[in-house]
């Protein structure tokens, strides 16, 4: 269980193949990390096989690779970390499990004032689960959606501190991001699904 609150900008140094899919290094600033612990990178949980003052290793097999943007990911691409919560932590964000639901294209970026709108494609049956003010996980950051403006479009509001603390920083038009909608939302129309006409 993660909160979607980023707390390292992390780095590929090393993509390498295997059996099941691909591996990846990611050069970091924890140096506490356990082999066999979670850790959200883009807001996918990935697990560790290796690490190092500085470094982790983790893998993503083909079902993984499938349904996000891992199999494009390069030496030098920024990826956002987060550590799973423990009992007692503050759950600063929301409630995100490290699922991701599909892979989302950006298709608009403005500055407004102090804030860059960032409009995001979604990907088939996620409309549903999204509310004005609502949250989402992007790339393993817990945002607040701003509006709906079209159908499947959602739009964010990036304030600076986000845009200085994690890798959202860059996105452009044509980018595509993970995205995993609000677990709650989530359980909420599946309980309800069998009394829709």
């Amino acid at each position: 269980m993660f909160t979607g609150l980023v707390d390292d900008v992390g780095t590929i140094e090393r993509v390498s193949p295997t059996a099941a899919g691909r591996e990846f290094r990611i050069r970091c600033r924890y140096d506490d990390l356990a082999e066999g612990e979670s850790v959200a990178v883009n807001g996918a949980c990935l697990t560790i096989r290796s690490r190092g003052a500085g470094w982790f290793a983790a893998a993503a097999v083909t079902t993984t690779l499938a349904r996000t943007t891992m199999g494009h990911w390069r030496s030098g691409h920024r990826v956002n970390l987060e550590r799973a919560i423990k009992a007692g932590d503050r759950l600063g964000g929301h409630m995100v499990q490290g699922h991701v639901d599909g892979v989302a294209r950006v298709t608009g970026v403005r500055t407004l004032g102090d804030a860059r709108l960032v409009d995001l494609a979604l990907p088939p049956g996620l409309t549903d689960l999204m509310v004005i003010h609502g949250s989402i996980a992007v790339d393993g950051v817990s945002l607040t959606i701003n509006d709906l403006p079209a159908q499947d479009i959602v739009q964010l509001s990036l304030i600076d501190y986000t845009l200085r603390h994690t890798a959202l920083d860059t996105l452009s038009d044509g980018d595509e991001v993970h995205v995993e909608a609000d677990m709650i939302g989530k359980y909420v129309q599946k309980l309800v699904a069998a009394y829709k006409p």
